[in-house]
């Protein structure tokens, strides 16, 4: 979990695990923080640490109990970044928690780009007032915004990552959207200005985030600067928490499951 340790991203994360336990019921999904203090907010490293713990004292307990069972295999733990886009800073620093934890524990890719992400940023343009859809599958009937500036962080690169999922959301609301770095100066402006020499002139901003990456209040000062409303950031919208669930059955090869009345094929 990116960002800053408050009781507003704790609320956040706890929201994202709920809904990926409703899609696979006795999943063990817990929160560690890139910035935690192992007091209120556990460190990434602490949360790893005491997994590789309790999965060694279950075994034991086992032996104990003259149970026969397999020594525990494989990675005890799969380790998801809360992060809608690449973010080569936060990523080292979480992937050095992971080695000083010295636990066997898989590392996966954050969560975009991806379809549901531009579904996500569609409803908060809608939410806000910036995009209108219809009731039945989200698709736009008209929209207030001309061209969508979409926000992110974490460099050129996040930048390109948002991008791709800017074309999807472009696709749904026929209108234009370019990607900005919201932590590089003047990018959402000179992005914000393109977009109005090609002729959109009603833009909106649509941050490429989950929420706790980045003050919040950079968002509005970006908006304002640029002339234009800002949507919320994604949160825990329920595409999140299936995205950081697929990661995790990806990384350790488990079959989604199918709905009910889904045809297998």
């Amino acid at each position: 979990m990116p960002g800053t340790p408050s009781a507003a991203t704790r609320g956040l994360a706890e929201e994202v695990v709920s809904i990926a336990r409703s899609e696979l019921p006795g999943l063990d999904a817990r929160i560690g923080y890139v910035d935690g203090d192992d007091v209120e907010f556990p460190t990434l490293q602490s949360v790893l640490v005491h997994t590789a713990q309790e999965r060694t004292a279950r075994y034991e307990q086992a032996l104990a109990a003259g149970v026969e069972v397999k020594e525990p295999e494989g990675p005890v733990a799969v380790v998801v970044p809360l992060l809608a886009g690449p973010d080569s800073a936060l990523l080292r620093v979480i992937r050095q928690a992971v080695m000083d934890s010295r636990v066997a524990a898989d590392l996966t890719d954050v969560l975009g780009p991806h379809p549901l992400l531009a579904e996500a940023l569609h409803v908060r343009l809608s939410e806000a007032g910036l995009a209108r859809a219809d009731r039945a599958r989200l698709f736009t009937v008209a929209t207030a915004a001309d061209g969508i500036v979409l926000a992110s962080v974490g460099g050129e690169e996040a930048v390109q990552a948002a991008g791709i999922t800017g074309m999807l959301l472009a696709a749904r609301l026929a209108v234009p959207v370019m990607a900005a770095a919201l932590d590089q100066e003047g990018s959402i402006t000179a992005v914000a200005e393109q977009l109005r020499s090609s002729g959109s002139q009603q833009l909106a901003l649509a941050p490429y985030l989950i929420g706790p990456e980045i003050d919040p209040s950079l968002i509005a000062e970006a908006a304002q600067e640029a002339g234009c409303s800002a949507a919320e950031a994604l949160g825990p919208y329920p595409a999140i928490g299936k995205l950081a669930l697929s990661k995790y059955t990806t990384a350790l090869g488990i079959a989604p499951q199918q709905p009910q009345g889904t045809p297998v094929r």
